[in-house]
């Protein structure tokens, strides 16, 4: 006999787990296959995220921020602008602050050894959630009323809805046939975490170097994650260093502002392209974060999107249960399509058109751009747009990401 629930996520990262926490605060029963084994707290392993405020206002209203504040950085200031290696920053650059916005800091940096742990932890305690570390989905079949699933170690779970939280390739997709656009960017990006020896000030810096972006990201005390995306042959030759090697490379493209710098923790190296599933609903199926649509880190965008589909679906899926409609139907899933559709839309062509028109050193595109951001600085109402963007304040938030309970 099948074990059943009203909801199985395949899927156990930041999404599935935030979605399994949403969707079980109303009341609804969630199976979360995670093929991750029991994660390890508070291993230092140098990811971080940039959460915009709109996440920040999720977190809080899951209950999950008390938690996360004190570990927490709030990004005071962003500023953007083309770089060389050795140059600096250019003089004409993007600058917000967080004087500008009503709602207080943009966001705030968090590290991934806070933000999984304290997840996990809520998961464990919902009596709701039926949680099956380092378990796989193998098959998944439609029935009617139900859609069923058989793991690898040879359980069956069956649910009103399905949801794929398995990240770019997501083989819950691909099992439901749904196709992917892909495009490799020919970069990838290196990741780690830095001590310097001068306070950040909280200031978020990204860097249009001719290889990719560099982003020098605020951390608690004084320590920056660094995400630097690069051509791919540059980007394997500077993993393959050793860790001096690797700071003498890095550190000409930094600057000087934040003094000596020494790594902390592991690096990490991640290939970067665009991926968008062609259907992000199917059969009693929803797709939500990287298996929707993965995109660059230029706009630190990522997870903050992935959030947003776990707001809307989770209102959608609450709503239903409410009216006693089938979870599963075409009618409810369409409804949380239409809602992310448009805003996935515009950050895969704005992420993609920004590697686009950023990652080269073109004489005519970096004039264009430099006075771009400029025109922007300069603007009070185009700043503030911009930075309400970035914040995640935009749009038609869903209840979560205004703070609000389901």
């Amino acid at each position: 006999m099948a074990r059943l629930h009203d909801i199985i996520i395949v899927g156990g990262g930041l999404n599935g787990s935030a979605l399994a926490l949403a969707v079980a605060s109303t009341g609804l029963e969630v199976a979360l296959v995670d093929r991750q084994p029991p994660a390890d707290t508070g291993v230092l392993d140098g990811r971080s995220y940039a959460l915009a405020l709109a996440s920040v206002r999720l977190l809080k209203a899951l209950g999950l921020w008390s938690h996360l504040a004190d570990g927490a950085c709030a990004i005071q200031e962003v500023k953007a602008s083309d770089g060389r290696s050795g140059e600096g920053a250019s003089p004409f650059f993007l600058h917000f602050g967080r004087d500008e916005l009503d709602d207080g800091p943009m966001g705030y940096m968090v590290e991934d050894r806070h933000l999984r742990p304290a997840l996990l932890q809520a998961v464990a305690a919902n009596d709701l959630i039926t949680h099956m570390p380092d378990e796989t989905v193998v098959a998944q079949s439609i029935r009617p009323g139900r859609v069923d699933v058989t793991t690898a170690s040879g359980q069956r779970l069956a649910a009103s809805v399905l949801v794929g939280s398995d990240g770019r390739s997501s083989p819950t997709a691909a099992r439901a046939g749904i196709k992917r656009f892909e495009r490799d960017y020919g970069q990838d990006a290196l990741v780690c975490t830095v001590a310097h020896e001068l306070p950040h000030n909280g200031i978020a810096h990204q860097y249009f170097m001719p290889g990719g972006p560099l982003a020098i990201l605020p951390l608690t005390g004084n320590r920056c994650s660094i995400v630097w995306s690069e051509t791919r042959e540059l980007a394997q030759h500077a993993a393959g260093l050793d860790d001096q090697a690797f700071l003498d490379l890095l550190r000409p493209r930094i600057g000087s502002f934040l003094g000596q710098i020494e790594l902390t923790g592991p690096r990490f190296s991640y290939r970067l392209g665009l991926t968008m599933a062609r259907q992000t609903v199917g059969q009693r199926l929803a797709l939500v974060g990287d298996a929707a649509l993965g995109v660059h880190p230029i706009a630190g965008q990522g997870l903050n999107q992935g959030l947003r589909d776990v707001g809307s679906l989770a209102e959608i899926l609450a709503e239903a249960h409410r009216r006693g409609e089938d979870l599963g139907s075409p009618l409810v899933l369409e409804r949380y399509r239409r809602w992310r559709s448009f805003d996935r839309t515009a950050l895969a062509i704005a992420t993609d058109g920004f590697n686009a028109l950023f990652s080269n050193d073109n004489p005519l595109l970096r004039l264009g751009r430099d006075l771009g951001m400029s025109l922007v600085s300069a603007v009070p109402g185009l700043r503030r747009g911009f930075m309400r963007e970035a914040a995640g304040l935009s749009g038609d938030l869903p209840r979560l990401l205004r703070g609000l309970p389901l």
